[in-house]
């Protein structure tokens, strides 16, 4: 069985703006050691008004966001500093849709333009599978012995459609591996005391899988507050991972405005990353 990962706050040497209130997270996957993985915070960037980092917009920020409205220079400056802080590791960007393509990184190199998908795999070494968000999960997976690793982006849409399964599908066909051997991190997303969804949301899932029917807690009338870290997890472990494989949940980007971007707490904001590659 996979041992699960741990994650650990991680200041990168360029952060110096808010490093009490919004450092990144890092992974640490036990029996994997060839693996490196970054959640990045709001801080440690340039941008400024909307994408700056806390509430009120206390100092700049880290989007890496292209298409949220931002200096289009900070987004570069942003994205150089990333990659400088992942150790000279290359971060491939995505078009994200909240669909399930399951873009193959292996094949690409600078010049190609982003993939549409909403998950990346790669078995090349220095080749950082990236997803971004602002409320929705990300999911980063490692199969043993560093074969593959892949990041996922699942708002509800895409969980509901079977991103992670695509992904962690993905995962094992590159790297010959079953899913109960793979290991996987839940990253920093909208917690269950603000992820209020209506009837067609709650029954997009159970009417697939009946079992993720405790994942959501009543609210209002036609309301229902949902946790996507469990929906997640009963996803994942229905493919065939085994529970121990599976950490991370529980940092809400809404509730940590200090921390974390958040378009459902600001509408008009950026995006931070979660970034997986073989070192």
């Amino acid at each position: 069985m996979p041992l699960t990962p741990v994650l650990t706050d991680f200041i990168p040497p360029h952060l110096v703006v808010n490093t009490a209130q919004a450092p990144w997270l890092q992974v640490v996957w036990p029996g994997n050691p060839r693996v490196r993985a970054v959640f990045t915070s709001c801080a440690g960037g340039v941008s400024v008004g909307p994408c700056a980092c806390g509430q009120g917009a206390a100092g700049a920020g880290m989007n890496l966001g292209s298409h949220v409205g931002d200096d289009p220079a900070a987004v570069s400056q942003n994205r150089r500093l990333l990659s400088a802080a992942l150790g000279g590791a290359q971060p491939r960007y995505l078009r994200q849709v909240h669909g399930i393509e399951v873009a193959d990184l292996d094949p690409m190199n600078g010049e190609i333009p982003e993939p549409e998908a909403d998950a990346a795999c790669t078995t090349r070494r220095g080749v950082a599978a990236t997803v971004l968000v602002a409320d929705c999960l990300p999911v980063l997976f490692a199969a043993p012995q560093g074969r593959a690793v892949a990041a996922a982006h699942a708002g509800w849409r895409g969980l509901a459609g079977g991103v992670l399964e695509a992904c962690l599908q993905a995962v094992c066909d590159r790297a010959g591996c079953d899913p109960a051997e793979v290991q996987a991190v839940l990253g920093p997303a909208i917690g269950p005391e603000a992820f209020e969804v209506g009837d067609e949301v709650r029954a997009a899932f159970v009417g697939v899988h009946a079992q993720t029917a405790a994942a959501f807690k009543p609210g209002k009338p036609g309301k229902w507050w949902a946790d996507i870290w469990q929906l997640a997890r009963i996803r994942l472990q229905a493919a065939g991972m085994s529970a121990q494989g599976i950490a991370g949940g529980g940092l809400c980007t809404f509730v940590h405005a200090q921390r974390f971007y958040s378009y459902r707490r600001q509408a008009v904001t950026g995006r931070q990353a979660g970034c997986i590659w073989v070192d």
